[in-house]
């Protein structure tokens, strides 16, 4: 990240108060990552009337031409609800989970309601930006969206006009990559340990080349180890240390210098994530440490 140095201060047990199938339903899939400026008089408490209104908006545009009116039985439904415990402090705003959920029919002839595009809010440590806030406006900086992306522009468009709020894409740059390779490695897990993989990118003409490098999840574990001197901290000095190493290795067996090229995509036993911005989180105990990093980029891009 930006900052020379990061507090991997104590995580929340998010799970104390949140829905375990809400939560579950989050994992392994992959989210489109938006930063988003603050919502202007977004309420809790009215969470039921935007499903409405945002449902027969979400209708209209999927059937330009025909007049839809609030409230009327359509086949497509937007479900507002939020997402308890994803917050890092008590100053957090609520994480909202937006839905749309649409109307099949089986060969039965029954019909089912099947979830076809999901979407949320949240922020987690927003500290930095919530002391800017002005009054009628809440934070919730990242956004993330699974589903079409004909779904997610109408979301957006909708929340836009409603809120006076702004989504952009949230890119990865290389040097973030690398914190979140690093911290993530330091990251215990008790099981489903896989290898820390990078996926470098190559610019070579006529088309690219990608070089994945794959690490054993107990010897990148080792490696960070040694390289962490501060116990709860992490430096960017370290960071670097521990991409050098990576490196180093690397250009002792195979040649080839990865430093001249560009680190686009970090998988880990935690979660893995592109430069482009999407993002497949895989385990729930360190949910809220994903979203924290994640928070933090969002708050700098809109600010």
């Amino acid at each position: 990240m930006q900052n020379r140095s990061r507090s991997q201060r104590g995580l929340p047990d998010f799970q104390e108060n949140a829905d375990p199938q809400k939560m579950a339903f989050l994992l392994r899939k992959q989210w489109a990552l938006y930063s988003v400026t603050p919502l202007y008089k977004f309420s809790y408490a009215n969470m039921k009337e935007y499903s409405r209104h945002l449902s027969a908006f979400v209708a209209a545009e999927k059937q330009k031409g025909l007049a839809m009116v609030v409230g009327i039985d359509l086949s497509i439904k937007v479900i507002f609800s939020t997402l308890l415990g994803l917050k890092g402090t008590d100053r957090d705003q609520a994480a909202i989970l937006v839905q749309i959920a649409s109307k099949t029919q089986t060969t039965s002839g029954k019909e089912e309601e099947k979830v076809v595009w999901s979407g949320w809010f949240c922020c987690v440590f927003g500290d930095e930006l919530l002391e800017n806030v002005p009054e009628d406006f809440i934070c919730l900086p990242l956004f993330l969206a699974n589903g079409a992306e004909t779904y997610t522009a109408i979301i957006g468009t909708w929340f836009q006009k409603t809120f006076d709020c702004c989504f952009s894409r949230l890119a990865i740059s290389p040097l973030n990559l690398a914190w979140m390779a690093a911290m993530w490695t330091g990251y215990k897990v008790d099981s489903h340990a896989v290898a820390t993989e990078l996926i470098f990118s190559v610019p070579c003409i006529p088309q690219r080349l990608d070089i994945s490098y794959a690490i054993h999840p107990e010897d990148a574990q080792a490696l960070w180890d040694t390289v962490q001197n501060t116990q709860g901290e992490v430096t960017q000095e370290e960071v670097d240390l521990f991409m050098d190493c990576l490196y180093s290795h690397f250009h002792r067996h195979f040649k080839i210098h990865l430093s001249a090229t560009r680190l686009v995509k970090v998988s880990t036993s935690i979660a893995s994530v592109h430069s482009d911005g999407n993002l497949k989180i895989l385990q729930s105990k360190y949910l809220i440490g994903v979203l924290m990093l994640l928070t933090e980029l969002a708050i700098l891009q809109i600010q």
